[in-house]
């Protein structure tokens, strides 16, 4: 990965470089014209392009460099020297006998001829390889025979003539006696087109008929017509590496050199893009490097593909050591690196180092498949021909599998295999070695001396450069395995697509942390930019060869396409890389930059996860996760955020699966991840890379927050009903069904602001509890959130709809026409009405105690439901026939009224209960708490006042259950935390009810026997210093910032003091390497499994400071003796010493036991007065479901 763009490396840069790059062989058009007419000078008056003037003409240039001798211009720029060049007179087409005057240009390819000397492109090529023989036909004649066309032409003289009979004839000759049979790749032929990536008919301004149009390698041919193509004569080529296309109309483009510009138009917007692709693609072969290709080529067994035998290959699986061809490199990416890592001979120049090049002149395709094809069948072998899907069957088997290689004689004996290894290493031997490596000998494996502790540590030793090459390359490799052939129809092995793209960007230099603020149009250079093979490459402009910078797909682990005007430019996009660097593009046109967004999505993100590019997403990639029941080991996942859902393709799944981020039951970071809880699962995402991580969980929680003033822009429960809207309803059934004027009183104005402003930007951090909000404020602030609503409830589209049905007096018409409008609003509109309505047909039952019934009610609603401010009275009517018609309009059927009833009489109960005491307390809490263990039958519901202490709380369990504690039997409460597999003694003075607002949905309180607190008083009463000290085992998990579990335990001394815990890297040193308070510390018993705990005797242990910044860790002792004793000098030093009753004071506390009947209630107790709740006890006792219907 190269920057140079960043460091500005590229300023002097000579420009000779450039400029010898325009000395090409390319040639100008022949014989196929529109007739000229008579007084039309623009048009070709020699049936070619030799008059053909273009804006884009570089003239000045072009006079300059033909300028002098012929031969001594084309030399710099040709690969092929010219061998003859001169005047001579052609024999027109059409059979004239007038002769035209042509410049004509012989070497070792094509026979050319031009108008003039200076111009570049030819009016007629004809390949050598085609020519038959060369004949005399009179005075200074001769004829050039094919083997379908003749050529005439005329010299100055006949030794003129006989001289270019002479060299025609000797090249003719030398080819057929030499057997070089060296047939261009630009005219294979019939039937071996693989070497053609594009060919066809296009329109080229200019010309009355289409010419046949072949893109093959890094030139461009042009034919009159089919047939000519396959005959090989042709009008002209155009050398690439001077070359640029840009895109013009809606079906045109330009192929522009700095000597001419071709117009071409196709017959489709499909069929354009596939040109401008294929020339793109070769422009950048034109474009690259042979030097290294030459080197290699020098070997006679790396001319020729390893796999199928195609000529001249220019790519190579690094690891492998073997040579391919670009067909066969597409199908050894579907295998994946770990298989085999391509590279390109002619771009990819940094991977190639002498020694690499050196090795594959040594091993390459001969020894390589010596080994691999070793037993291949003539019937699976593949050739040049073979299509897609033979060529990847062949591969999995050659590679993937093994199928065809020469095993070795240890094959099967990994301890012999390594030994083996470590011998062959310190020799020459390079075969030896790749089949013992791809024969199961492991690159790493431990060679039994520790100065030289591997294979490459031995080939170090001895100086064997090629071993430690080919064993570096080989460190992740695979091995074959023959069970691997059951994956070749997964989506694995799958090609990645060859995505070509490119234009003009505006680019910041790269960055090492989020953009957060706002980047100018002055930070912003203009670049010209590629997508080409996987590479995007970013130059100082469109006519530099040289990138300034690059970037593989393979590299990129994220892509953010921002929303508009986020920078200077309209549109921009950033790009994110493994190497924790972040790049920023732009444009003012939005939908060139959803083109590139889109091209280069599909070239990094895994084809088994395409279907993510269907979605018009705003942030793509790749990050690891852990779900679902086994959570031990991360998987690799795809992603993309689209609003506020989250696209995933998981590891272990073959199709998209949705989270709708808005619908999330907890969103939160914890240590290195990202936690997601939905209802059925939770979902851990994690971040290798801390830049593109924090990107996505700023992200992630900006799409889970609510969005705007509509109701679907809102935070949702799973019922689709806004968590405010939730929250709210939820608090008010708790705490204020009978309060006195309810929803008709208003709240505090400056509460109701602070409370839905909180809700607003995030209602699933906020818990309402009584005696921190009042009653009227939550329903004042219920009431303001749907007077504000952008949309309204019923939307602005149907808002008339309902106050017109009101009107209506039949009331089987008007219930139809409510249930029809209630069909036709959204989801989440809807949902939210039922569950309103359901809340005003519950608070409406209490009327005689809260003294707002359905009318009262209506006429509250109705003007903030429909935001009327109450102009219009037919709002209220509305409101007031859905609450007294709840049942019938909602369809809502017995047994969902027998559940509303069961929770209205447990209210009631609770009422009544809380009543009856005469000792309830404002702010009176009340839980659940276990005796001995989880569950049913041993849950006791208790009301929490705020002095109630541990020792309080296990003494009132055990009165309640009649237990009598004996003597030496040491009850306690603990508070159990399952997520972390770990428990805490409370201590016997500490409140109950702070614990209780602190425990998570994963915590709860048991009553139990504490078994160790009498070995543990014993310990206490002998020792002989305060202070404790020892060695442990240490594991940190570290935070966000920190990014990742410290791997392992490791042994720490540690020292604890009446202050603090000190962490010494051994018992030497001096000072510690870190200090924690004693008194910030929570000490549970036990740690989680999945940690692999080297004992099970261990502590979780949590640190908060003032700042509430968080850590966890874990510590492990080596007996349950040392467990004790370090657990009881925690509790000794966290309570002065007073870690149980010197005397069990057996308190009981003087209030009232909480009656065990209620079952699992509520947690919040409701006011009231006794008189009233016993006389709704009493109806609901005559005739619930009756009394339900009749309100």
């Amino acid at each position: 990965m190269s920057d140079k763009d960043d460091a500005e490396t590229m300023r002097g840069r000579l420009r000779s470089e450039r400029v010898n790059s325009l000395f090409s062989e390319d040639e100008l058009i022949e014989d196929y014209y529109d007739q000229p007419a008579a007084n039309d000078s623009s048009c070709w008056n020699d049936y070619g392009l030799s008059t053909l003037q273009s804006s884009g003409t570089v003239s000045s240039r072009s006079s300059s460099m033909h300028s002098g001798s012929t031969e001594g211009l084309d030399a710099p720029a040709q690969l092929l020297p010219i061998i003859k060049a001169g005047w001579l007179d052609k024999n027109p087409p059409q059979g004239s006998y007038i002769y035209q005057k042509r410049w004509v240009k012989l070497d070792a390819d094509y026979l050319r001829y031009f108008d003039s000397e200076k111009d570049t492109y030819s009016k007629r090529f004809i390949p050598v390889t085609s020519i038959a023989r060369v004949a005399s036909i009179g005075d200074q004649k001769f004829e050039v025979i094919t083997n379908n066309r003749t050529f005439a032409f005329r010299a100055e003289s006949d030794a003129d003539r006989n001289e270019w009979m002479r060299t025609l004839q000797q090249m003719v000759d030398e080819r057929k006696f030499k057997g070089l049979n060296r047939i261009s790749l630009f005219q294979p032929p019939t039937g071996a087109l693989d070497s053609v990536d594009k060919c066809g008919l296009l329109e080229l301004r200019g010309f009355k008929n289409k010419l046949y149009v072949v893109v093959a390698g890094d030139k461009v041919f042009l034919y009159k017509n089919a047939e000519d193509y396959r005959q090989g004569i042709g009008i002209t080529y155009i050398e690439m590496n001077v070359g640029n296309v840009k895109d013009v109309d809606r079906r045109g483009f330009d192929l522009t050199t700095p000597y001419r510009i071709f117009s071409f138009s196709a017959d489709s917007d499909q069929e354009k893009d596939e040109w401008v692709e294929a020339m793109q693609q070769s422009i950048a072969e034109a474009l690259s490097n042979s030097e290294v290709a030459e080197k290699i080529w020098s070997v006679e067994a790396n001319r020729l593909c390893a796999d199928c035998g195609s000529p001249k290959p220019d790519w190579a699986s690094v690891n492998l050591c073997v040579v391919i061809c670009k067909r066969c490199a597409g199908e050894h990416r579907g295998l994946g690196p770990s298989i085999t890592k391509v590279r390109s001979l002619k771009m990819d120049r940094k991977v190639w180092t002498e020694e690499l090049i050196e090795l594959f002149c040594q091993v390459g395709n001969c020894v390589a498949n010596q080994f691999w094809a070793a037993n291949v069948p003539p019937s699976e072998a593949i050739h040049v021909a073979s299509g897609s899907q033979e060529r990847r069957r062949f591969l999995i088997a050659k590679y993937k599998e093994g199928k065809y290689r020469r095993y070795h004689p240890l094959f099967g004996n990994q301890e012999e295999l390594n030994k083996a290894l470590c011998a062959t290493v310190t020799t020459s031997d390079l075969a030896e070695t790749q089949s013992l490596v791809f024969c199961g000998a492991e690159v790493s494996c431990f060679s039994g001396d520790p100065d030289f502790p591997n294979p490459i540590a031995l080939a170090e030793q001895a100086g064997q450069k090629l071993q430690m090459e080919f064993l570096l390359h080989n460190k992740s490799s695979e091995i074959p395995r023959v069970e691997a052939g059951n994956s070749e129809e997964k989506q694995y092995s799958v090609i990645l697509p060859s995505v070509t793209h490119n234009g003009f960007l505006f680019k910041t230099p790269s960055m090492a942390k989020l953009v957060h603020e706002r980047k100018s149009r002055e930070e912003f250079s203009r670049r010209w930019c590629t997508l080409n093979d996987s590479i995007f490459s970013y130059y100082e402009n469109d006519r530099n060869a040289v990138p300034n910078g690059e970037i593989k797909m393979e590299e990129i682990v994220c892509l953010v396409n921002n929303p508009p005007d986020t920078h200077g430019y309209e549109s921009t996009f950033e790009i994110y890389i493994e190497s924790e660097r972040l790049y920023l593009f732009g444009l003012e046109n939005p939908e060139a930059i959803r083109k590139w967004v889109k091209s280069i999505a599909k070239s990094f993100i895994h084809p088994r996860a395409d279907e993510l590019l269907s979605h018009d997403f705003e942030r793509i990639g790749r990050l690891q996760y852990k779900g679902g029941l086994n959570l031990a080991r991360a998987k690799e996942g795809w992603f993309a955020l689209t609003q506020s859902v989250l696209y995933a393709f998981f590891e272990d799944s073959d199709k998209e699966e949705a989270v709708h981020l808005k619908k999330l039951q907890e969103l939160s970071v914890q240590g290195d991840s990202l936690v997601l809880v939905e209802r059925r699962r939770t979902l851990y995402i994690q971040g290798e890379r801390k830049l593109d991580f924090l990107g996505w969980v700023a992200a992630i929680q900006k799409a889970a927050g609510s969005s705007g003033d509509t109701l679907s822009e809102q935070q949702l429960t799973e019922s689709d009903i806004p968590v405010i809207v939730d929250r709210c309803i939820d608090y008010i059934t708790q705490c204020g069904l009978t309060s006195e004027g309810i929803y008709r009183k208003s709240g505090q104005n400056s509460k109701t602001t602070s409370l839905l402003e909180m809700l607003r930007k995030d209602a699933r951090r906020v818990r309402l509890k009584e005696g921190e909000h009042q009653v009227d404020d939550v329903s004042n602030t219920l009431k303001r959130f749907f007077r504000d609503l952008g949309d309204g409830l019923f939307t602005k589209e149907f808002c008339q709809d309902w106050l017109k049905a009101a009107a209506i007096d039949n009331e089987e018409e008007k219930i139809g026409q409510y249930r029809q409008l209630l069909s036709s609003l959204p989801v989440v509109n809807r949902a939210t009405v039922k569950a309103l309505i359901n809340h005003l047909y519950r608070v409406q039952y209490f009327s005689e105690m809260n003294q707002m019934n359905t009318h009262n009610l209506a006429i509250v609603f109705g003007p903030t439901l429909f935001q009327t401010d109450g102009k219009d009275y037919k709002a209220g009517r509305v409101v007031e026939d859905l609450i007294s018609r709840y049942v019938v309009i909602f369809s809502v059927d017995e047994q969902e009224m027998r559940k509303q009833q069961d929770e209205i009489t447990a209210i009631i109960k609770m009422r009544i209960a809380g009543s009856s005491s005469g000792t309830q307390q404002a702010g009176d809490f009340i839980c659940t708490v276990y005796l001995e263990e989880k569950k049913t039958e041993a849950e006791q519901h208790v009301k929490i006042p705020a002095t109630m202490t541990a020792e309080e709380l296990t003494f009132e369990i055990l009165e309640r259950r009649k237990i009598d504690t004996k003597e030496k039997e040491y009850w306690s409460c603990f508070e159990v935390n399952e997520r972390e597999e770990a428990e805490r003694p409370l201590h016997y003075s500490e409140k109950v009810l702070p614990i209780l607002h602190g425990l998570g949905t994963d915590s709860y309180l048991v009553v139990k026997k504490q078994l160790s607190m009498e070995n543990m008083l014993i310990y206490l009463a002998s020792r002989v210093s305060d202070s404790k000290h020892g060695m442990m085992k240490f594991r940190e998990e570290r935070n966000l910032l920190g990014l990742g579990l410290s791997t392992g335990f490791h042994d720490r001394y540690f020292i604890l003091n009446n202050s603090c815990l000190r962490l010494y890297k051994e018992v030497r040193s001096h000072r510690p390497e870190k200090e924690w308070p004693v008194k910030n510390l929570k000490v549970y018993l036990g740690i989680k499994k999945k940690l692999r705990p080297p004992s099970c005797w261990g502590f979780t242990v949590f640190y908060e400071n003032e700042k509430h910044e968080k850590q966890q860790w874990y510590l492990c002792c080596d007996t349950q003796m040392e467990l004790r004793e370090w657990f009881a000098s925690f509790l000794y030093v966290q309570n002065g010493g007073n870690v149980w009753p010197s005397e069990s004071s057996k308190v009981r506390a003087s209030r009232t036991q909480q009656d065990s009947r209620l079952g699992n209630i509520s947690l919040i107790p409701l006011r009231g007065n006794e008189n009233e709740m016993r006389n709704s006890v009493a109806a609901f006792a005559a005739d619930p479901l009756t009394l339900l219907r009749n309100v």
